[in-house]
């Protein structure tokens, strides 16, 4: 599978990048899959430069901030209001449980029928694998100051250069700060993207909210996943120090993420 950084703003959009969206593709049953891990502030207007939007097959949202989420309510217009008619199906979206709600209030809708004519909505349950296509998405609990908030495992099986299957998984932590689920969905992971909002030094004292470069590192290193993504990074952050924070504690293959960038699983 291919991942792209649509964003990876951490909490807003910076001048680089816009608020988090990651688009995941694979290939199966004779055709391309592609399916979004959140929605964030900005995002969408980014991610038309690497698909039409029809061509979305499902979102996923790992939790209900609006620099993970917000994005939906443009993407509401394009499929409501299209001249041309959406001439699709609506759109499955799995997210906490009040996803549907906030995000007809967050437009000034009515409840009912909110977004419900665009949007097929689904609750995660934890550690319940949802499939879609080639994709298996499992969502785990984490430990960030929101209702439900959720890393999500990715699972695809595709042949390898011999033709024979094999299972990738890339790991995506939503917002987290360090934590035993965290590390369940990371298990072993090929590619484990993971935030890094925080630093040492300036933020390590606070607790519950996000991750530091170093507990980045240690989530990692204890899930032992084979490469870590650092994301979620806000502007005032220095890249090279969330690297160096997780190097002194992550022995695999390490780098940042940066938008507009794809990588293989």
């Amino acid at each position: 599978m291919k991942l792209t950084i649509v964003g990876c703003s951490g909490s807003f959009p910076g001048p680089q990048s816009p608020a988090s969206c990651y688009l995941i593709t694979a290939e199966a049953e004779g055709r391309t899959w592609r399916i979004l891990l959140d929605l964030g502030n900005g995002s969408l207007g980014a991610l038309q430069r690497y698909m039409d939007l029809r061509q979305i097959d499902a979102v996923f949202l790992s939790h209900l901030h609006p620099d993970h989420c917000m994005d939906l309510c443009g993407l509401h217009v394009a499929v409501h209001w299209d001249p041309a008619g959406w001439g699709r199906e609506r759109i499955p979206v799995w997210g906490p449980a009040a996803t549907a709600d906030r995000m007809a209030t967050a437009y000034g809708l009515a409840l009912n029928p909110g977004m419900h004519e665009d949007f097929e909505f689904h609750s995660w349950q934890d550690r319940t694998a949802v499939r879609l296509g080639p994709f298996s998405i499992t969502p785990f609990a984490v430990l960030h100051p929101a209702e439900e908030a959720y890393a999500l495992r990715i699972e695809v099986t595709e042949p390898n250069a011999d033709g024979v299957p094999e299972t990738r998984v890339l790991t995506y932590s939503g917002d987290t700060d360090s934590c035993e689920g965290l590390i369940e969905a990371a298990a072993e992971a090929d590619l484990f993207l993971c935030e890094a909002a925080f630093q040492e030094g300036r933020d390590d004292g606070i607790s519950g909210v996000h991750l530091t470069g170093l507990r980045a590192g240690e989530m990692a290193e204890a899930a032992a996943a084979k490469r870590l993504l650092l994301t979620h990074l806000p502007v005032w952050n220095d890249a090279n120090v969330s690297i160096g924070e997780a190097r002194s504690r992550y022995s695999g293959q390490l780098a940042v993420a940066v938008a507009g960038v794809s990588y293989t699983v």
